[in-house]
């Protein structure tokens, strides 16, 4: 369609991308931990039967040799390099404790722990390069390019970069909107879902504010840009989600709160064991064997275990019910969560407009039925969303829908067509009552307005100039969604808040309709970071629930951030903490139940894990441990802070969270 605004030139902008932005995912393998745990996997895997079905050592010995530098030189580096900062940590224990197993016989045991050690850090590597995958592709919603005028009217095409504040550019219908800026001539219908969460288009007329990466309809636009390249929305939604992700620091499991002290103080321990008797006269060998009994029954292995079983089972279980959540640190930040902002668009609501209510007017002669007929044959043509949920509306009722000739639309007006030889325009009923006084007209605005108010799309139907009915539109209610309002109120002790781009009656009516009363309406992304950030200085753990990428920075932001997986943005289902994978809200207060379940389980564990570990050390500092009775008894403490942990995984543990 050519430009109402200037002639065409015959360089075309390019086409725009469809939907959001392309899919860029790093492959696993393209990360060198991933390599080296698959090594290390591998090498274990071909040692482990060589060793269990009698072969020599010289058979399997330097597989495990090889599986243990595979899987230990990262994370032995990286111990180092936190020693040198006098920050030692578990990990480079655990690598310290698989050494010893080595060095006393246990070469089998201490190659698991590395297996364990270096899958786990690959799987981090994995979701950290996943994520900036999503916010690189972001910047994909903008075009590359833009038609810009020159000053004698010609127009170029030119790098989007390369724009200045005060060029006018040509926005041509189907195209992707090069900069923000505000439209100086034309109309047309804008979809703005990814900047405001708005669930359909707008229209843009001059004077109106437009943004990069939006999408334009049916119509050409001339808009003045007004912020640079590096200063549009969709640039600073980037830099937002690129620093709350940097910024927001982990909360981290219970026994890395003190996992420095517990690895000096076990440092210490052992050499003091192993240094102490052999300065008074003790054997080499006795002193170094009872230092790696010490080792052994001293390692947190236990007290890891007691920890993340819980928080893995809790994680399983509530994957079977449809939430992914992402890690066992995410898992236990659910359950400190004590303040909830939900979106609106695809949150709350389901994110597809739909026609609730049909209302011939007096006089008209027409039923439901043959109103909704008439309209969905004149929209039928036309892609607009409007226009999607009316013939969807009478697709459903069964109405036949016959043809029509002479198609025609307006953006911002409506749609014109013949539909058996009568004139029918459906559209917005301002645009197509005009000034007009008569008493169908004033019924019909009448009408309109008590639709309108009630927070809903008014669309007007005339046949032949006459008002005959309207169609009210609006995004429905998701079936869940009071009763899971009702539930977080219960579970935090206050209800959430609503933070959403949409229009403020629309928020305040759906919000009336769920029992919330802290509504934030017409809200940027920028601004719904600032509502989270708000309630995080006042002392609140928020959880963010939203789909799209207008809710992205806030989801990074936030303590906890929770995605609606099926009609998710690729950048807030990987900015999130969470998914929620079957769309079925009620699962949100279901999962943090769930994990303050698992925190519970987590300190029982703690006790059992700590009193075993007291008793066997102080046995072996006190008295003798034998090396096989300490195994024995570490091996026996780890089994049963294990099986305690796994019992999130049964049914009941699902049941009693929802309940």
């Amino acid at each position: 369609m050519p430009s109402t605004l200037t002639a065409p030139s015959t360089e075309r902008a390019p086409a725009p991308r469809d939907g959001g932005p392309s899919r860029r995912r790093t492959r696993i393998f393209a990360l060198p931990e991933a390599r080296w745990a698959a090594a290390a996997t591998v090498l274990f895997l071909l040692a482990l039967p060589l060793q269990l079905t009698g072969a020599p050592a010289w058979a399997w010995g330097p597989l495990y040799a090889l599986a243990y530098a595979a899987g230990g030189w990262e994370p032995g580096w990286a111990g180092l390099q936190a020693l040198r900062e006098k920050t030692p940590d578990v990990d480079l224990l655990m690598i310290v404790a698989a050494l010893g197993a080595a060095a006393i016989g246990q070469v089998m045991d201490g190659a698991l722990l590395i297996v364990i050690f270096a899958t786990s850090g690959a799987l981090e590597a994995l979701a950290t390069a996943r994520t900036a995958d999503s916010v690189r592709g972001l910047l994909d919603l903008a075009p590359a390019k833009a038609t810009r005028f020159g000053t004698d009217g010609s127009e170029v095409i030119v790098p989007v970069e390369e724009l200045e504040v005060g060029d006018i550019i040509l926005v041509r219908p189907g195209e992707r909107v090069g900069a923000d800026g505000r439209v100086l001539g034309g109309a047309s219908d804008v979809d703005q879902a990814t900047i405001t969460g708005e669930p359909l288009p707008v229209t843009k007329e001059a004077g109106d504010e437009v943004f990069a990466g939006t999408l334009n309809g049916t119509g050409a636009l001339r808009v003045r840009v007004e912020r640079d390249a590096s200063d549009t929305v969709i640039a600073r939604i980037v830099r937002m989600v690129d620093e709350a992700s940097e910024t927001k620091a982990p909360t981290q499991l219970f026994i890395e709160k003190v996992e420095q002290r517990y690895s000096l103080g076990m440092v210490a321990a052992t050499l003091a064991v192993f240094l102490i008797p052999l300065a008074v006269g003790t054997g080499l060998t006795h002193s170094l064997l009872r230092a790696m009994t010490f080792m052994i029954v001293a390692s947190p292995c236990a007290v890891v275990l007691a920890t993340m079983p819980p928080l893995l089972s809790a994680i399983a279980n509530a994957g079977r019910h449809g939430v992914l959540v992402k890690s066992a640190v995410v898992m236990e930040r659910l359950g400190q969560v004590d303040a909830v902002a939900l979106d609106k668009t695809g949150t709350l609501t389901e994110g597809t407009p739909r026609v609730t209510d049909i209302r011939p007017l007096a006089g008209s002669g027409l039923n439901e039925g043959e109103l909704l007929t008439l309209a969905a044959a004149a929209e039928h043509p036309s892609e607009h969303p409007l226009a999607r949920a009316v013939v969807d509306a009478a697709r459903e009722r069964g109405l036949d829908l016959p043809a029509t000739d002479d198609f025609d639309s307006t953006p911002g007006v409506g749609v014109s067509a013949s539909v058996d030889g009568r004139a029918i325009a459906v559209g917005a009923p301002a645009r197509l009552l005009g000034r007009s006084s008569d008493a169908h007209s004033v019924l019909a605005a009448i009408a309109a307005r008590e639709l309108e108010d009630s927070g809903r799309t008014a669309v007007l139907v005339t046949v032949d100039g006459t008002p005959v009915g309207l169609l009210a539109i609006a995004d429905r209610l998701r079936i869940d969604a009071t009763a899971t309002v009702a539930c977080l109120a219960s579970l935090n002790g206050t209800a959430p808040m609503l933070l959403t781009g949409d229009n403020a009656r629309a928020a305040t009516r759906l919000a009336d309709e769920v029992g919330i009363d802290d509504v934030r309406a017409e809200l940027l992304p920028q601004h719904k970071v600032e509502a989270v950030k708000e309630l995080e200085h006042a002392g609140r753990r928020v959880m963010v629930v939203g789909d799209g990428v207008n809710d992205a920075p806030a989801l990074a932001a936030a303590h906890t951030g929770v995605a609606m997986g099926r009609a998710g943005s690729d950048l807030a289902l990987e900015t999130a903490d969470a998914v929620i994978v079957r769309d079925e809200l009620r699962t949100v207060p279901a999962v943090i139940a769930l994990s303050r379940r698992a925190r519970r389980l987590v300190v029982q564990n703690l006790i059992i894990a700590g009193v075993f570990i007291a008793a066997l050390v102080a046995w072996d500092l006190i008295g003798t441990l034998p090396l096989p009775l300490g195994v024995a008894g570490h091996e026996g403490s780890t089994v049963i802070v294990g099986l305690n942990g796994l019992r999130l995984l049964r049914e009941t543990a699902w049941k009693r969270a929802v309940q």
